[in-house]
């Protein structure tokens, strides 16, 4: 897909192009040129070329003169056409694959989710998330065609060109070219991330982590991943592994994640989310051996959130996950990680529960586009 401002404009007309969007977009619904002029610091004239140049492109449309009064001619006003594409985030995950569309201001537009077999092989998987897409897409009345770029939030280690380099929690999902399938599919760029990193920007847009630059996010079932945000960017760390916390008891030091939660001789399957949920309400209802077992899982889940802790100093820890009942973890996590670290950060429940890596996905496509329509070379125009 070409440029969205289309043609190759000189720098200057680029730079004046991005400046003169950005504003239109943050005076929603609509802004008069002699604003325009005044908030960009362009000359009238600048601001004209500018505004017809973009409203060929599509990006712009006048809207009247409503709300403004002066002798002679009206004054002209214009707004950023939001609905001049389309995007869409998109979770995969074990046991749902779920969809949420959105204008080119990130507004959310609709969202739909069907369950899916844990077993499921990755034809079947790839099958549902073109099934959710399709229905989301005709039910909100939209063109396939107008989709201006695609994130995808999927468990495991995800290489730059959206490769799943590994991932034990989806079948046939380790060296699966997931982004190449999706952009064929699609058409247009597809930006996939593992789901912890999805959920950290999420919560960070719209969630509990609105403001805060240095964020832990963990999504923490019985195999917790983590997402992080270092001065306000993701960290992925050097091959994509950065976060995945669940393999620390590999290191031998803490049962298996499965025995974890388990009130009998029997490991719960870990992906049971049902199973989860039955042993925290047991323990919520005084429950000895559940009590017990939860105790066990957030003694690791600290351990875990401990490591990266000490590592990285972040402000605020948010604690999301699949399972019902992981709200009731925060104060327990909050109060053992005072005892392990240096400086105890703030810990909070997720804003956003499971619409999380739908939602940090949705952002990922919006952040491509922005870069689209507000960066040019050697100058970065994208932040707010």
């Amino acid at each position: 897909m070409g440029s969205l401002t289309g043609g190759d404009p000189s720098l200057l007309r680029k730079i004046n192009s991005a400046v003169v969007l950005r504003a239109l977009r943050e005076a929603e619904p609509s802004c008069s040129l002699t604003d325009l002029a005044r908030v960009t610091g362009l000359s009238r004239p600048t601001v004209e070329g500018v505004l017809e140049g973009l409203g060929e492109a599509g990006l712009v449309a006048e809207t009247g003169a409503a709300g403004e009064r002066r002798p002679g001619r009206p004054a002209r006003r214009f707004r950023f056409r939001a609905e001049a594409g389309r995007l869409l985030g998109v979770e995969v995950g074990p046991r749902r694959v779920a969809a949420v569309l959105g204008d080119l201001s990130g507004r959310r537009l609709g969202t739909v989710a069907h369950d899916v077999d844990t077993a499921a092989p990755a034809a079947e998987r790839l099958a549902k998330l073109d099934a959710v897409v399709a229905e989301l897409l005709e039910g909100n009345a939209v063109d396939a065609g107008t989709l201006r770029a695609v994130g995808v939030g999927s468990p495991g280690i995800v290489a730059a060109d959206g490769t799943v380099r590994l991932c034990t929690a989806l079948p046939g999902w380790t060296g699966l070219p997931l982004g190449a399938r999706l952009r064929e599919s699609f058409g247009c760029p597809v930006l996939v991330e593992n789901d912890a990193n999805a959920a950290v920007l999420a919560e960070r847009w719209v969630g509990a982590a609105v403001g805060a630059d240095d964020v832990v996010m963990v999504l923490a079932g019985l195999s917790p991943g983590a997402g992080s945000l270092i001065g306000g960017r993701l960290h992925r760390g050097h091959g994509g592994a950065a976060g995945e916390i669940g393999a620390l008891h590999l290191l031998g030091r803490q049962a298996r994640p499965e025995r974890l939660l388990s009130t009998s001789d029997e490991p719960l399957v870990p992906l049971d989310e049902q199973a989860v949920a039955r042993v925290f309400a047991a323990a919520r209802a005084g429950d000895r051996r559940a009590g017990d077992a939860v105790a066990r899982f957030v003694e690791r889940l600290v351990h875990d959130v401990a490591a990266l802790v000490l590592a990285l100093d972040p402000e605020l820890v948010v604690i999301g996950g699949w399972a019902a009942g992981l709200d009731g973890v925060v104060e327990p996590v909050r109060r053992e990680l005072a005892r392990y670290c240096l400086r105890t950060p703030r810990v909070v429940a997720s804003a956003l529960g499971g619409a999380a890596v739908a939602t940090g996905a949705l952002r990922l496509a919006l952040d491509r586009v922005e870069a689209e329509l507000f960066a040019v070379p050697g100058r970065d125009l994208s932040a707010p």
